[in-house]
């Protein structure tokens, strides 16, 4: 949602699609006075289950961003999500990943009986999130059609401060840009 506001401002002539699993999350990206629906469609979607193709048309967009998506869903289900958004990239498109890196701080701090299966965790308000390796990242995207020989994937190490009381806390995330094969 918050990600298109500054990047329609900056430019008239882009166009985005934005979906989200929660229609909630949809109304309040409908609901900006900056939603212009000659300039984006905001519409909801599982990506694991639900045809982009339906609202996005194959083979056309030139840049997805996945910040924190990936990792809400079950591990089972990734690689269809993964799948379902390269068929909506144009040949030569490219994705943007950022999530939850193994180690992260969050984590660590899951008390016992949270983890559902290997670096799959839920939290306290049944939200899930699973901590991804490079490899794991890499492997995905390759198994879903995307140039591993173009792709980047690294660790992120930043520091998050509370400075309510007074902590610092080290954050891992994994992030990447994966390509779309100009050829099949």
């Amino acid at each position: 949602g918050n990600f298109i506001w500054p990047l329609l401002q900056e430019d008239q002539s882009m166009f985005f699609y934005a979906c989200d699993f929660s229609p909630r999350a949809v109304q309040f990206v409908k609901d900006n006075p900056n939603y212009d629906p000659s300039r984006c469609s905001a519409f909801q979607c599982d990506i694991t289950n639900d045809d982009l193709s339906g609202n996005v048309p194959q083979d056309s967009v030139d840049v997805v961003s996945m910040i924190f998506v990936l990792s809400a869903i079950h591990p089972d289900k990734m690689e269809a999500a993964l799948s379902n958004i390269i068929k909506v990239m144009r040949p030569g498109g490219c994705l943007l990943f950022r999530d939850y890196g193994l180690y992260d701080y969050a984590m660590l701090r899951f008390a016992p009986g949270h983890k559902l299966s290997e670096n799959f965790y839920v939290r306290q308000d049944g939200t899930r999130a699973y901590y991804f390796t490079t490899e794991k990242v890499l492997e995905l995207a390759e198994r879903c059609g995307f140039d591993r020989s173009q792709s980047q994937c690294e660790y992120i190490q930043r520091e998050t401060v509370n400075k309510k009381e007074d902590l610092c806390v080290p954050r891992i995330f994994v992030q990447g840009k994966f390509l779309k094969p100009k050829s099949s």
